[in-house]
């Protein structure tokens, strides 16, 4: 079985409601998976929840629910809010599916029987928020009462026992690591971050168990009864679990290593260092880690970060069914605005005026204007079918728009090599923006008011041709309108690849129009 790319995102913790954070992270994650099925690549889109720890334990008795009650609510506003996005995962992993229990078990079992774990009493600080616990050297000196580097919460000071994997033991073979893998962490500040922790010493161990009496709600630890499974240890477990780990090992080669790992940044540290080393630990080979871990930004409100506290969340479910009434692809407007807006690996700030004005500028007046305007003369001057044309070239301004068009395909993935998102689009964005020019200097009304019928016709041939490169490219990006402007060429079923979008002519003349629609009706 030859190697497909494997595409993940973490695992959303489902002690709430996904917010917009998480929307943003599963849509990168969707426009890559669709791109490179576009290419004719196999790929493997995972994603799933976490669903076990402190946190879910609290949550779930303020619901007055039991744990898996609670969680099983939480998973399915998720899924109806990845149906609602039209995310194409191929996999939803749930920590608390026996199929990864077994392996993080199975992983524990084999960690213990190779004495590459410790059995000791740790004395630290703990942060419920962040499940984490940090040690006094971690910690701003000079603090009685100490408070979480991650999200600056008050740490509750604690005593237990219980089974610690050395990090400290590992940490020169990652600093190594890291130094011939360059692009092993993105963007380029992130892996700068990382490097620099790393040239200082590490915690010496991570614990990996929590005691039962603290935290009911875990996997048990198969060889001590009193513990349970440290969540984080858990959850990373799921991006080998969900692939046959130990278990179909056909299955684990054609999938393993990853091809990208999606996260946002405040959980770098634990996919970036923890992560690698419990690999590591487990035997894996360089060659085994993971390609690339991409650590991208937050969206905040005005200056500041989303927290339920402040009552600034932003909730996706809210914002694509204000924008239904007015909008038929609302979903693909809130998935062009979060990749357009923001560079990947930046912050962004989200405003509901911001989201519109890229809606009226970029997609009703650019996008939308350049489909129904073609179109509508497609049929008012070619009784409704694609333009013959035997002088494609013959005006100066027609090789241009020719060669950008058939450009873009190539600027699309260069860009997305670097998951810059945000250029993909600008250069889509560039390509419109010429072709309505092109109308406006080309003037097909006043062609067809004097008789200059195959002008004309080439004038709406080129136009036509672009329309389909841009529905082509435009897919993974906002797949039903690209699926509806597809649907108005009259291509119906036709499969779409990228390789068609650098071929010209794609369309065939006299081919019939389907039945028009406006994609961005003006509010």
């Amino acid at each position: 079985m030859s190697k497909l790319f494997y595409l993940t995102t973490p695992l959303y913790y489902v002690n709430a409601a996904p917010h917009i954070g998480h929307s943003y992270t599963e849509i990168a994650a969707d426009c890559l998976a669709r791109y490179h099925r576009l290419k004719g690549e196999t790929v493997w889109f995972l994603t799933g929840t976490d669903e076990h720890g402190q946190k879910i334990e609290q949550a779930a008795a303020a619901s007055g629910q039991p744990p898996q009650a609670f969680v099983d609510g939480v998973v399915e506003r998720f899924k109806a809010l990845w149906t609602l996005l039209n995310i194409s995962y191929d996999d939803f992993l749930r920590t608390t599916e026996p199929r990864h229990v077994r392996v993080v078990q199975a992983c524990l079992s084999r960690l213990q029987q190779e004495h590459a774990l410790h059995h000791a009493t740790y004395q630290g600080w703990y942060c419920t928020p962040c499940e984490t616990f940090w040690t006094r050297d971690e910690l701003a000196s000079g603090s009685a009462a100490p408070s979480c580097p991650s999200c600056q919460r008050s740490l509750e000071a604690v005593e237990e026992e219980g089974w610690y994997l050395p990090l400290r033991a590992h940490q020169l073979w990652l600093h190594g690591f890291l130094k011939t893998h360059p692009a092993f962490i993105r963007p380029q500040s992130r892996y700068n971050e990382m490097a620099s922790l790393l040239e200082h010493p590490l915690p010496e161990f991570l614990c990996i168990t929590r005691p039962r009496q603290r935290v009911g709600w875990g996997i048990p630890v198969p060889f001590s009864e009193g513990h349970v499974t440290y969540v984080w240890f858990d959850a990373l477990l799921n991006y080998i679990s969900a692939v046959g780990y130990g278990v179909d090992e056909a299955k684990f080669s054609a999938h393993w290593p990853a091809d990208v790992h999606l996260i946002g940044k405040d959980i770098l540290r634990h996919h970036a260092v923890y992560w690698p080393i419990v690999l590591h630990a487990l035997g894996l080979s360089d060659e085994q880690m993971p390609r690339l871990i991409f650590a991208h930004g937050w969206w905040k409100v005005g200056e500041q970060k989303m927290s339920k506290s402040l009552g600034n969340i932003v909730d996706p479910f809210v914002v694509v069914r204000e924008l239904l009434k007015a909008q038929p692809y609302a979903a693909d407007v809130y998935r062009y605005f979060l990749l357009r807006d923001v560079p990947f690996g930046q912050d962004g700030v989200f405003s509901e005026d911001a989201l519109l004005g890229r809606l009226d500028a970029d997609l009703a007046n650019d996008l939308g204007n350049l489909v129904n305007r073609t179109l509508s003369m497609i049929e008012r001057y070619c009784q409704g079918k694609v333009p013959i044309t035997a002088s494609i070239g013959c005006a100066v301004d027609d090789e241009p728009l020719r060669q950008e068009t058939l450009n873009l395909a190539g600027r699309i993935d260069d860009a997305l090599a670097m998951l810059n998102f945000a250029q993909a689009l600008e250069a889509l964005s560039q390509l419109v923006t010429r072709a309505n020019r092109y109308i406006e200097s080309q003037a097909p009304w006043q062609l067809a008011k004097a008789a200059h019928q195959e002008r004309l016709q080439t004038v709406l041939n080129v136009l036509a041709e672009v329309i389909r490169v841009v529905a082509i490219t435009l897919e993974p990006f906002m797949p039903s309108v690209s699926a509806s402007i597809w649907q108005q060429l009259g291509m119906g079923s036709a499969l779409r690849r990228l390789t068609d979008a650098t071929r010209w002519p794609g369309l065939l003349p006299g081919q019939l129009l389907g039945k028009r629609e406006v994609l961005f009706p003006k509010t």
